[in-house]
């Protein structure tokens, strides 16, 4: 087990969970909401095979992270990022994140630059800006928002259940690629996560990133799938192209929100390729 102290809350530090495996250039990965790190043991497979070296952590409030009442918003979270990469004096990093993860990333490379990373991936991409408004019609209406607020407060395993079915596609044909030991096993890192950051990283999603994007500067590949129900492929990947410098889009038929895991072998070959290139 290893931790980085990234701040404090009163008398308790604020710890970050993370591991680290293999050797060769690094990846770290950020997980999706509402799981952690060992959400990504099919690309960590892939990785260490391909002579990587591979870092996962867990979100503050998430896994075996510390859980404070508060720092649930993208300007701490990049700034935890930035601790644990300055903590292993990491250099040439590849940063990979799926959906929340994707915000980490964005926000990262506008505050800090690119100093220690060499390229990016994106997987089921949160950025832009999710929620409509006068100047972003293409949003997601904020109504949905305050009912996600309000079912995560009235009943949170309830919710996180109904969450995962539409993050594993439940009910589509995609829905078929996670097993129901798969769902479980999620169920179980949502359910276990904070009640607080549960609550408070929902309205994280309206955060606004088309003033972070110019200042991307490495290598972006984008994998989404076009049947995210969370992060709808019209509201988001298909936004990006032109927002990002360099931007390679790779988009995934049918797919669910769950990419990473129900669509292994598509994703990792297109991590791959990008990584090696």
């Amino acid at each position: 087990m290893a931790n980085v102290t990234v701040d404090r809350e009163n008398s308790a530090q604020i710890d970050i969970y993370y591991e680290d495996h293999g050797s060769g250039q690094a990846v770290v990965l950020i997980h999706g909401y509402p799981l952690d790190g060992r959400s990504w043991e099919k690309q960590e497979h892939a990785l260490l095979r391909a002579g990587f070296r591979v870092i996962t952590y867990d979100r503050r409030g998430f896994g075996q992270s510390a859980r404070p009442s508060g720092g649930y918003d993208y300007d701490t979270f990049a700034a935890d990022l930035d601790g644990l990469l300055n903590h292993l004096q990491l250099e040439s990093t590849i940063l990979v994140g799926h959906a929340m993860g994707t915000g980490e990333i964005t926000r990262y490379l506008s505050t800090y630059g690119s100093a220690r990373v060499s390229k990016a991936v994106l997987l089921s991409a949160i950025p832009p800006f999710l929620l409509k408004t006068g100047d972003n019609p293409d949003g997601v209406d904020k109504s949905v928002f305050d009912r996600i607020k309000a079912a995560v407060l009235h009943d949170r395993p309830a919710f996180i259940r109904r969450y995962l079915d539409d993050f594993f596609g439940v009910g589509l044909e995609a829905g078929r690629r996670a097993g129901e030991q798969a769902r479980l096993s999620s169920f179980r890192a949502g359910v276990s996560a904070s009640p607080i950051a549960t609550y408070a990283c929902v309205d994280t999603w309206l955060t606004d990133f088309r003033a972070d994007l110019p200042w991307i500067d490495v290598p972006v590949l984008l994998v989404h799938g076009d049947a995210d129900r969370l992060l709808p492929f019209h509201a988001t990947a298909a936004r990006l192209p032109g927002l990002i410098k360099d931007l390679e889009l790779v988009t995934i038929r049918d797919g669910p929100h769950s990419i990473a895991w129900s669509y292994p072998e598509e994703v990792n070959a297109a991590l791959l390729s990008f990584l090696t290139r």
